[in-house]
């Protein structure tokens, strides 16, 4: 069970070192971190653990995959020991999985509750993980204050929302700086999240669409300045997905009702494998225009800042963003008030 340690940048991830442990059971990885931040330790893709390496070293155990009769699904906690910057990790680590653990319960409890309306029970549920969320955030608002000034606590600012905390932001940097001058991390964060500002604010409704080209099931390259004139359905999918492809007769039924008033669905997969992409499309074939992005979507999903799928987007005639993170009935809804103003 290989040890490996991954670097995150966005959606990129890079394999900083690997070792695998001895017959003991141990494992010691050495690594030059040119860029103090958030690693990931991944145990055989069993458990990991994200930490803050810098300049300390530190001592991680993992349970891995025992002999036991039932095998562990949900990995318990990992804590970090001996590391003075990875208090807040464990601490932050901890928040996360607890909120984890919650939405399972919140999951188990709706289901067991014998609530007969599909629509009552996904409401509460949907109430319960809004409040169990606004739990999560109000402890991480605490450890950034608890640890304010300190170096790793960049790792807590990096998990704010840069619009809804942008003066939360801007406070916890200013300390981070006042106490470490010149700190390199924590001004290319600033960069970073300033960037990723402006890319959320260019998702809003009423703005252009960013541009963007993929290629189409017949090797043509298409993107939504391939449908101008007309209102458009971006919807961002892969043949592993699940809920994607339960969206699938949804997505029929919308475009059979509004294909002949100006309205187009174009897919677009995330897959990482083309040949499973075409056995999808063989599958549910889809009459609407199809592609997949290059490098498993990492460049798109950026660009329309999204990390789950299904993804759909509704533009204008004029290409301008309408409504986004449709899904079931919403999307019927969004594209007939749409043509109700047109």
């Amino acid at each position: 069970m290989d040890m490996v340690l991954i670097s995150m940048k966005g959606h990129v991830r890079d394999t900083i070192a690997a070792v695998s442990p001895d017959s003991d059971g141990n494992y010691k990885i050495k690594a030059v971190i040119d860029d103090p931040g958030v690693y990931l330790l991944d145990c055989g893709h069993w458990q990991s653990v994200s930490l803050w390496a810098e300049d300390e070293d530190m001592v991680i155990d993992f349970r891995g995959r025992d002999t036991a009769r039932i095998i562990i699904k949900n990995p318990p906690f990992v804590a970090i020991r001996g590391s003075a910057k990875n208090e807040i990790m464990n601490d932050l680590n901890y928040n996360n999985h607890r909120s984890y653990q919650n939405m399972i319960a919140i999951s188990r409890a709706t289901y067991k509750d014998g609530i007969s309306s599909a629509e009552d029970k996904s409401r509460i549920s949907a109430e319960l993980y809004d409040a169990n969320e606004a739990d999560r955030d109000a402890r991480l608002r605490y450890l950034i204050e608890k640890y304010s000034g300190s170096t790793s606590v960049l790792a807590a600012i990096e998990q704010l929302h840069v619009i809804k905390d942008e003066e939360l932001i801007e406070s916890a940097m200013r300390e981070v700086l006042a106490a470490h001058p010149g700190y390199r991390p924590a001004i290319s964060m600033m960069e970073e999240i300033t960037a990723k500002r402006e890319r959320i604010r260019r998702m809003m409704p009423g703005q252009p669409a960013p541009p963007f080209t993929c290629t189409a099931a017949d090797g043509s390259e298409i993107g939504p300045a391939s449908f101008k004139g007309k209102i458009l359905l971006i919807d961002f999918w892969a043949s592993w997905c699940g809920p994607c492809r339960q969206e699938v007769p949804n997505l029929k039924k919308v475009y059979k009702q509004f294909r002949y008033q100006g309205v187009e669905i174009m897919s677009i997969s995330i897959d990482s494998k083309e040949e499973a992409w075409r056995q999808a499309l063989e599958e549910e074939k889809m009459e609407w225009p199809q592609a997949i992005a290059s490098n498993n979507g990492v460049e798109v999903m950026e660009l329309y800042q999204f990390s789950g799928i299904p993804f759909i987007l509704l533009l204008d005639r004029e290409g301008k963003i309408v409504s986004k993170n449709l899904r079931g009935e919403a999307v019927e809804k969004a594209i007939a008030e749409l043509l109700a103003e047109s």
